[in-house]
């Protein structure tokens, strides 16, 4: 067991070296982000006693990954934010590798994380367990220990524990890889969070799927919307096709229906929750006022992590903004804009953009942390760049949305293609290394990491055809930090 003053202490003089951000052109304004080291993904979140926790996983002291801490942050109005202590930190035997991911409960008045206990031996051999721990005040963790062993016929590939209450009972979804390299969904079942029942796997090949669907799924989430039962799953080793699976790992929901007295889960076909570069590790709760919420981690696993130009200010990913999942009536998941986000507006312009076959700039928009809201004419095809780095087009004709920005390592255009039928809204929101593309109320979404070398906001619109665009602007401020 390591020394955890000794290891907090570390921290401290960590953090406290070379930590001035004024100088970073893509430290962002209005996301969660890291103020050193590694970040990825969002964990444990929960509202308890009208506080919104946050926490994620964390490298501190170096941006590659490793042992990962829980860092934890909290906000009671998704504006102005407090940076806690980190929840928990590698120093027990069953967890020496990392904290890994996990989600949060309340039960008897107490905060309680669920966790996954990384543990490799000098051989590179891996061990995982599921593990617990509590809090009276929801910054103070008691850990108990594991509280579930890896099942037989799985892998050490076993984690990210993510747990609800349903029916009377206590329930636990798990990534897990079976011992034959396919990944599954398995669920558990309690009455106390202690003791937990293995019920089998939920979801994969064998179970719901006959063919293969990735070696490992990782940081499952199960729950109702709107009477639509959703798993939200991040699935590895999909084969790349021309209009999906295009990052290297992906992540998507299977919808249908919950038989929970029997424990099994009949769905539908795999969608995936965003067409853009970085977006991956989604988790959602529910909060006091009925909303479903998602917040997920705005990067992918071996996917040129080490090419973001932010390494050198000692800093890597962030989360995205917060997001309200509504049901359509076609059975996808629509994401949209919590209607907190209102309060970082700040000053705010209007202009209709009238293209005829050229490229028009807006000149008199200077903001580039900003909202921008774009409305288009239907059945037309266009262009649209951003600070001369993001490009996003249409093809009316064969129904296409392109996401282009340069390749992280060799500079040469790269591309995120989806099929779209009909496009007639853009809702972007700008950070100062990022972009968060809300298309059609949220029906689509595309994810981004920007890095643009110029400092200025260039926003241009292209047609070969004459169309219009009504654009809607607000500058928005950042978020506001104590602690």
């Amino acid at each position: 067991m390591k020394d955890e003053r000794a290891f907090r202490k570390e921290l401290e003089e960590t953090l406290q070296l070379n930590n001035n951000t004024e100088t970073e052109p893509f430290r962002q304004q209005f996301h969660l982000t890291p103020p050193k080291g590694l970040l990825n993904d969002p964990n444990g979140l929960i509202q308890w006693r009208g506080i919104y926790h946050v926490f994620f996983q964390w490298m501190p002291f170096k941006t590659g990954h490793g042992s990962k801490w829980w860092g934890h942050a909290t906000t009671k109005d998704w504006v102005n934010w407090e940076l806690l202590p980190p929840a928990l930190a590698p120093v027990q035997d069953f967890e020496k590798n990392g904290c890994y991911s996990g989600s949060a409960v309340v039960r008897d008045g107490l905060l309680q994380l669920f966790y996954t206990g990384n543990v490799k031996d000098e051989y590179g051999n891996r061990s995982s367990y599921q593990c617990l721990a509590v809090s009276e005040d929801g910054v103070h963790f008691e850990k108990l220990g594991p509280v579930i062993s890896q099942p037989e016929r799985y892998t050490a590939h076993f984690r990210d524990p993510k747990v609800w209450y349903e029916a009377g009972s206590w329930w636990l979804v798990i990534g897990a890889q079976r011992d034959d390299k396919e990944g599954h969904v398995l669920i558990y079942r309690s009455r106390d969070l202690r003791k937990w029942e293995f019920l089998g796997p939920l979801a994969g090949k064998g179970v719901t799927l006959s063919e293969s669907f990735g070696f490992m799924w990782e940081c499952p989430d199960f729950f109702e919307l709107d009477g639509m039962r959703v798993l939200l799953v991040s699935p590895q080793g999909l084969e790349k096709e021309s209009y999906q699976y295009q990052n290297q790992y992906q992540t998507g929901v299977f919808t249908g229906s919950f038989d929970s007295e029997n424990a099994t889960f009949s769905h539908g076909s795999f969608q995936e929750m965003d067409k853009g570069f970085e977006f991956y590790a989604p988790q959602t709760f529910e909060d006091e006022h009925g909303r479903r919420l998602l917040l997920g981690w705005m990067g992918v696993p071996d996917q040129q992590e080490d090419m973001h130009p932010t390494i050198k200010d000692g800093w890597v990913h962030c989360l995205t903004m917060p997001r309200e999942l509504l049901h359509l009536q076609n059975g996808k998941i629509a994401q949209q804009p919590l209607k907190e986000w209102k309060q970082l507006r700040g000053a705010q312009q209007s202009k209709d953009i009238h293209v005829t076959a050229e490229t028009v700039e807006w000149t008199e928009w200077k903001a580039i942390v900003a909202e921008i809201n774009i409305e288009v004419e239907e059945g037309k095809s266009w262009t649209i760049s951003w600070r001369d780095y993001l490009t996003m087009s249409f093809d009316a004709e064969y129904g296409v949305f392109t996401l282009e920005r340069p390749d992280l390592i060799s500079g040469e255009p790269a591309f995120r293609t989806s099929r779209i039928e009909e496009i007639h809204s853009l809702r972007c929101y700008f950070d100062r290394s990022s972009a968060e593309i809300f298309i059609n109320d949220g029906e689509h979404v595309a994810t981004s990491r920007l890095f643009p070398r110029k400092q200025e906001a260039k926003l241009r619109c292209k047609t070969h055809e004459s169309i219009m665009f009504q654009v809607d602007a607000w500058e928005l401020h950042s978020f506001q930090w104590s602690g």
